[in-house]
C-alpha cells in the first residue's frame, strides 16, 4: 500500500470511529427519554454535551498536535475515546451518562481538529480533494454505522445493548486507524509552508481568525451542521409518534440515508471540477433548505425524499468547506482546521438544542423553519463570500 493510500485508509477508519461513537446515541434518544422521563430537549443533551465538549477541545488538540505531532495526537485521541465510549452504555443515571459523553466528546476532538490539516500537509496536492472527500465519506459511514447498529440492536434488546454493540465496532475501527496512521517525516508542516508566526500558538490562532474568507467556511460549518443535526436528532421522535408509529428498529433503518452522503462526499472532486467550489458550496446549502422543506408534509415518502436530498448535499458542502478552510491559512493550518471543527460542533450543540426547543413548542414545522432559514443563509453567504476563483494551488487540488 502506497503512503498516500495508507494515509487515506487510516483517516477513513478514523472518520468511521469518530462519528460512530459521537452520534450513536442519537438513534436511541427516545429510549433514554422513556427510561429517565426526559423531554425531547433534555434527551438531546446526550448529543449536545458530546459535541459541545468536542468543540471546546479542538483548539487545545491543535496545540497538542503541533507540539507532539498530529499523527501521535490523533492516535491517543482515538484510543481514549474508544475506551471511554464503552462506559457510556453502563451509566446508572442520566447525569453520569452526560458526564461520560462529555469525556468521550473531548477525547474525540483531535481527529476533527487535525485530520484535514494532516492530510493537506502530508498528501500530494493533486490528491487532497479526493482524499479529503474519502475522509468525509468515512465520517458518513461512521455516522451511518453508529446510528443503524445502535438503533437496530437497541430496538430489540434495549438502548444499552445498542450502545455496547456500537462501542465494540468503534474499538475495531480505532485500532485500524492507529495501526495504519503514519507520521511521515516528509510532511509539509505549517512552518515549512507559510513560515512560523511570531508569538507561537496564540499568533497562529489570531492568524486563522484574521482571514475574512476563512470565516465564510467557519460559518458554513456552524449553520449547516447545526441544521443537519437538528433534523436527525428529532427524526426518531417524529416517526415514533402519530401518525407514523413506526417501530424503533424500523426508524433506525432510515439512517441508511447516510449512504447518499457517502456518495456525495466521495464524488465531490468531480462536482468541483465541473462547476467550481463556490457554486457547488452555495448550491449545496440551498438544496439543503429545499430538502428540509420537503420533509414538512406528512406523507412518509415526502419525509424520506427531503431527508435524502438534505443528507446528500450536506456532505457535499462539508467536504468542500472543510478542505477549503484548511487551505486558506498555510502558516496556521491546524488552527484553521480546528476553528472550522469548533464551529462545526458548536453548531451541532447550540442549533441542535434550539431546534429541539422549537420542536417541543411547535412540532416538526417549527424546527424545519429554523433549518430552512439557516441553510438558505449559508447558501447566500457562500455565494457572495467565497472566492470566485480558486488560487492556483487550490485549482490543482480540486481537479481530481
Amino acid at each position: 500500500m502506497t503512503p498516500s493510500r495508507r494515509l487515506t485508509a487510516a483517516l477513513f477508519a478514523g472518520g468511521v470511529a469518530t462519528f460512530a461513537e459521537l452520534y450513536a446515541v442519537q438513534a436511541v434518544l427516545p429510549g433514554l427519554a422513556a427510561e429517565w422521563s426526559l423531554t425531547e430537549s433534555q434527551a438531546t443533551l446526550a448529543v449536545s454535551v458530546a459535541t459541545g465538549a468536542l468543540a471546546v477541545s479542538v483548539l487545545p488538540w491543535a496545540a497538542v498536535g503541533d507540539r507532539i505531532g498530529r499523527a501521535r495526537a490523533m492516535r491517543i485521541s482515538a484510543l481514549v475515546a474508544a475506551l471511554s465510549g464503552l462506559l457510556v452504555a453502563i451509566a446508572p443515571t442520566f447525569e453520569i451518562l452526560l458526564a461520560l459523553r462529555a469525556v468521550s466528546g473531548a477525547a474525540l476532538g483531535a481527529l476533527p481538529a487535525l485530520a484535514v490539516a494532516h492530510l493537506v500537509s502530508a498528501a500530494p496536492p493533486a490528491r487532497v480533494a479526493a482524499a479529503g472527500g474519502l475522509y468525509i465519506a468515512g465520517t458518513t459511514i461512521g455516522g451511518l454505522s453508529g446510528r443503524v447498529l445502535t438503533g437496530a440492536v437497541g430496538g430489540v434488546f434495549g438502548w444499552r445493548w445498542g450502545l455496547v454493540t456500537t462501542a465494540a465496532f468503534v474499538v475495531v475501527a480505532a485500532v485500524v486507524f492507529v495501526v495504519l496512521l503514519e507520521s511521515p517525516a516528509t510532511a509539509r508542516t505549517a512552518d515549512q509552508l507559510g513560515g512560523r508566526p511570531a508569538g507561537g500558538e496564540a499568533a497562529k490562532v489570531r492568524l486563522a481568525l484574521s482571514d475574512r474568507v476563512a470565516w465564510v467556511f467557519y460559518a458554513q460549518a456552524f449553520l449547516l451542521m447545526g441544521a443537519f443535526v437538528t433534523v436527525y436528532n428529532l427524526l426518531s421522535f417524529r416517526l415514533l409518534a402519530d401518525p407514523y408509529r413506526l417501530p424503533a428498529s424500523v426508524v433506525s433503518l432510515l439512517f441508511l440515508t447516510y449512504l447518499v452522503g457517502t456518495i456525495g462526499s466521495s464524488g465531490v472532486g468531480r462536482l468541483v471540477a465541473g462547476l467550481g467550489r463556490r457554486r457547488v458550496l452555495a448550491g449545496a446549502g440551498l438544496t439543503m433548505a429545499i430538502g428540509a422543506a420537503i420533509t414538512v408534509p406528512a406523507p412518509l415518502w415526502s419525509v424520506l425524499t427531503g431527508l435524502v436530498l438534505l443528507t446528500f448535499t450536506f456532505f457535499v458542502a462539508h467536504a468542500i468547506a472543510a478542505t477549503w478552510a484548511g487551505e486558506r491559512v498555510p502558516a496556521a493550518r491546524s488552527q484553521a482546521s480546528a476553528i472550522y471543527s469548533l464551529a462545526y460542533y458548536a453548531g451541532s450543540s447550540v442549533v441542535g438544542l434550539v431546534g429541539a426547543a422549537l420542536y417541543a413548542r411547535g412540532g416538526w414545522p417549527a424546527a424545519m423553519t429554523l433549518v430552512v432559514t439557516i441553510t438558505a443563509a449559508a447558501a447566500v453567504l457562500a455565494f457572495f463570500g467565497a472566492p470566485r476563483r480558486d488560487r492556483p494551488a487550490e485549482r490543482q487540488s480540486s481537479s481530481v
